[in-house]
Parts: structure tokens; sequence; C-alpha cells
């Protein structure tokens, strides 16, 4: 199946002119043809293309089916960006297909990153929604210093962070994770947060956690807390009469 992503289908029944050339000159659409479209807020629709416009291809709804997010409560991932952007352009498309609802950048005392555009990172997130046939596009939010941070999650009823210094109290995230809870999960940059950072994290009431005992690059300690996240939540799913 190929999605055309559209987020405003409904009211203009027009694909954008990115959508609109893949299905009109890549793929030869032609008027009549039955086309599936998401609108990135967790709805599909059938269409069938009226109009096949290079620019901006016309469709009419036919039908309209829910995919709702297959995790319960909304999964922000925080992450200090890499000096490589490549690596980050990566993390988003492997977070998009494995689930997720907020990528937030965060600005940290040894973070070897300043600055980060988003318009990039935007792109390849409903690039990767496509083709893993999700219906949500997470958000790409501006990068933000680790102290705004902090504050920022003060009504998320589960917060965690992830740090590498082993002489400090540390959980397995495995163990720690409820499902069905609003979370989010703190990776730092790879110096590690400071020690100033991690106080301040523990006294706003985030949980440090451990992914293990494996030495990871921040992209991959990224990925792998996501995913530790849906396991839990499908074993825990599986474990209900």
């Amino acid at each position: 199946m190929i999605q055309f992503f559209a987020p405003d289908i409904e009211s203009t029944l027009t694909l954008p002119e990115s959508d609109s050339q893949h299905c009109v000159k890549v793929l030869r659409k032609q008027p009549g043809d039955i086309i599936e479209v998401i609108d990135g807020k967790g709805m599909r629709f059938t269409c069938r293309l009226i109009d096949a416009h290079q620019k901006r291809a016309r469709v009419e709804i036919q039908d309209r089916t829910s995919i709702p997010a297959f995790w319960n409560g909304k999964i922000t991932i925080a992450v200090a960006p890499t000096k490589h952007l490549d690596r980050m352009e990566w993390l988003v498309e492997k977070l998009t297909e494995t689930g997720f609802d907020t990528f937030q950048p965060l600005q940290c005392r040894w973070s070897e990153r300043k600055e980060l555009k988003t318009e990039r990172l935007e792109k390849i997130a409903v690039s990767a929604m496509k083709q893993s046939l999700k219906g949500i596009l997470p958000a790409i939010e501006p990068m933000i210093p680790f102290k705004r941070f902090i504050k920022s999650c003060r009504d998320i009823p589960q917060k965690f962070i992830a740090h590498c210094d082993s002489n400090a109290e540390r959980r397995l995230l495995s163990r720690e994770y409820r499902p069905g809870t609003d979370t989010v999960i703190a990776i730092g940059p790879e110096g590690d947060f400071s020690p100033e950072e991690v106080t301040m994290a523990l006294e706003a009431g985030f949980i440090p956690v451990s992914l293990g005992n494996a030495r990871l690059r921040t992209e991959t300690a990224a990925l792998l807390a996501c995913h530790t996240l849906h396991v839990i939540q499908e074993l825990t799913d599986d474990a209900q009469p």
C-alpha cells in the first residue's frame, strides 16, 4: 500500500504539491483511480482521484478509517543531538517507524550541537510515517535548553533520565516503565549529562534509569529506549486475561 499525506485533506480535497507529483507524474495515477491518504492525525481516507494535476491533484473522499496509535499514553523522546546530523535523521526515521509522539531536541552542557533545524527532520518523519503505514505524525519540536525542558515536563506523570554514571543510582528502564501513562525519557549527549543536569532532573521527579550493560551511541540509546517501552506494553497486553 502507498499512502499519500495531506494534513488538510478533508477541507481542501487536494494533495500537496510533492504528493501530487508523486501520485500523478511518478505513479501515473489517472482520474478514477483509488488512492489512500492520511492526515497525520490518525485518519486514513480512501479517495478517488478526480483531477490528476501534477501540482494539486484533487480527490473525492470515498471512506474514512481511524488509525489509532497502538501504544497507550504519549511517548516523548528527548535527545541531545549528535554532532553529525545524519545520525539524528536516522533516529527520527527509525523512531517514527517504531512509533512515538514527540521528538524533543535538548541543548545540554556537553552537547556537541548547539542548534538544530527541524525542517529536514519533519520531512523525514512524514516519509517514515507513510512508509510504515502509520497514521499519526510525530511532532518535531525546536531545540530547547535542558533547564527549560525540565520545567516543561512538570505535568508529565512518568519521567526518566538515562545517564551513564555507574556510580550513581540507576534502575533498569524495563522494570520501571508503567504502560498506558504519558512518558518522557531523556537521552544525553555523547559526553553524557552533566552531574548538575542529572541532579536537576532528579529534583524534578525524573527516575534515573539504565538501558542495560551495553555502551550505546546517543541515537542507539534513544531508539532502544522507545523500543523497550513498546515491548513492555506488548508483554503487559499479552498478560491481560
